[in-house]
């Protein structure tokens, strides 16, 4: 399993209060993120060592999350500030072929048997600041936007594409509503909170902005955007020069 994350990670935890159930990936800035143990897994639920995976600064599933793959054609890429709930399935090795006469790999079962190659789910990217429900299932190839909400038990299609800061939900699931009004959204993609350098530092200095209700007033809420846009320019520049 080939499984990389931010420059500044340290390894994994063997001393957290949480790595009797899982493997706790730590940063120089005190920061971390986490995986539930046995999350990589093939077809038989076994530990694999194919595949590829990102994981983000502050990420991590619940208990029970697994991540199966088939071979390492498949990736699975997790931005930062991901929040996944008890037994999220992603499910991102190949497919039977139900083009063929019969959906079935008849080569497993009868040797001297060739078949075509089983077909394969692309890429599965799951961006930033993005919340999963309980039992969420996700099939390969998808792509969830920026600050999305996907509700608990759904189930996302293979190839399935959402909008930044959607909320959806069902079996297959659908978008409900958005977050936050269009000019919001349009303010927080621009600003790009969860991708500042010195991370835990910059979320200290607008951790008052985490507090306020969004929906409440659209115009309030804009004005303080221009408030922490501001503070990213100021951020930025220090940081240039560090």
């Amino acid at each position: 399993m080939k499984i990389d994350t931010d420059n500044d990670c340290l390894g994994v935890d063997p001393n957290s209060p949480l790595s009797d159930k899982f493997d706790v990936l730590v940063y120089k800035d005190g920061l971390f993120s986490s995986l539930p143990k046995e999350f990589f897994q093939d077809w038989m639920g076994r530990p694999l060592s194919v595949g590829t995976m990102h994981l983000g600064k502050c990420s991590g599933f619940g208990i029970g999350s697994i991540a199966k793959y088939d071979t390492d054609a498949q990736s699975l890429r997790v931005g930062r500030f991901v929040s996944g709930g008890l037994r999220v399935k992603f499910i991102l090795n190949g497919q039977h072929d139900i083009r063929t006469m019969s959906s079935s790999i008849i080569s497993f079962y009868c040797d001297g048997i060739q078949m075509n190659p089983p077909p394969q789910y692309g890429d599965t990217v799951i961006k930033n600041d993005v919340w999963i429900g309980d039992e969420v299932m996700i099939l390969g190839g998808g792509q969830i936007e920026n600050g999305c909400v996907i509700g608990a038990r759904s189930l996302l299609p293979p190839n399935f594409k959402s909008e930044p800061y959607g909320i959806y939900a069902g079996s297959p699931a659908r978008l409900i509503r958005f977050r936050f009004s269009e000019k919001i959204i349009a303010a927080l993609e621009e600003i790009a909170w969860w991708d500042q350098p010195d991370l835990a530092n910059w979320l200290r200095l607008v951790q008052p902005s985490f507090s306020v209700d969004f929906t409440e007033d659209e115009a309030k809420t804009l004005d303080i955007l221009e408030q922490v846009k501001a503070q990213k320019t100021s951020w930025l520049k220090i940081h240039q020069h560090l």
